[in-house]
């Protein structure tokens, strides 16, 4: 497979997707400096899945190739489709793929690549990798709001299904409950609403204390699906 054939192709798929009117709207929307080509999300996964489908035999080095090609020119479309292709074939990346994918973070730089990037490709890798798991630790402390984000919803997926690692998510939430980037703050409140969804007990105990210094961005999300009872006693507590 040659990589930069395919992005290519892709681009040509991509653009043959577009949608008259619709690239004006959404970079407005996102506030994006990037070309938007108009393309709707369920378009460029489309695209995305054709390519796996016809590219079965994908393997490691050709994946990142192929990520980093399509990622290279500021065109939302094909970032986007960069992060669908790593979110298909996540069970590929190895712990040294975190560089790549922390220079892709940096570099996305709005929540309609990052909260993709960070909870479907990131969480896996973690998730499967202890070793990679050791950067959210560097990235939770980052001077950049979005990787700080990352760091949480990197751990978004697992603790959602009922598993994952909450004591480390509850570190780096209980770090950055003072802040006042609303990324962040929403960030918190979202895993704690999707955690809470299975063990609300846990969210709660965990939350109760912290209730006056938590944002209210961060609790209207997080006591959600919390009892009326537990729900009271937070909103009281702050």
């Amino acid at each position: 497979m040659d990589p930069a054939a395919v992005a290519s192709q892709i681009d040509d798929e991509l653009r043959s997707r577009a949608v008259a009117g619709r690239a004006a709207q959404e970079k407005a929307y996102l506030k994006s400096d990037l070309e938007h080509y108009g393309v709707p999300v369920p378009g460029v996964r489309a695209v995305v899945k054709g390519v796996c489908k016809r590219h079965r035999d994908l393997d490691h080095g050709e994946l990142v190739a192929l990520a980093l090609i399509l990622w290279e020119p500021p065109i939302h479309e094909r970032r986007m489709a960069t992060v669908e292709l790593l979110d298909s074939c996540s069970s590929l990346l190895v712990p040294a793929d975190m560089k790549v994918l922390e220079r892709l973070l940096r570099e996305a730089r709005t929540w309609a690549l990052v909260d993709g990037l960070a909870a479907s490709v990131v969480g896996p890798l973690v998730e499967r990798e202890p070793a990679a798991a050791a950067v959210l630790d560097r990235w939770a402390i980052d001077g950049d709001f979005w990787i700080r984000r990352s760091a949480l919803l990197a751990l978004l997926v697992a603790l959602r299904r009922g598993g994952g690692d909450f004591e480390r998510f509850g570190r780096y939430a209980d770090a950055m409950l003072d802040e006042k980037e609303f990324f962040v703050r929403k960030a918190i409140g979202w895993v704690l609403r999707d955690t809470a969804r299975k063990r609300p007990t846990m969210v709660y105990d965990w939350l109760l204390p912290r209730a006056a210094r938590a944002s209210g961005v961060t609790l209207r999300e997080a006591v959600k699906p919390l009892s009326d009872d537990q729900r009271r006693a937070i909103l009281a507590a702050r």
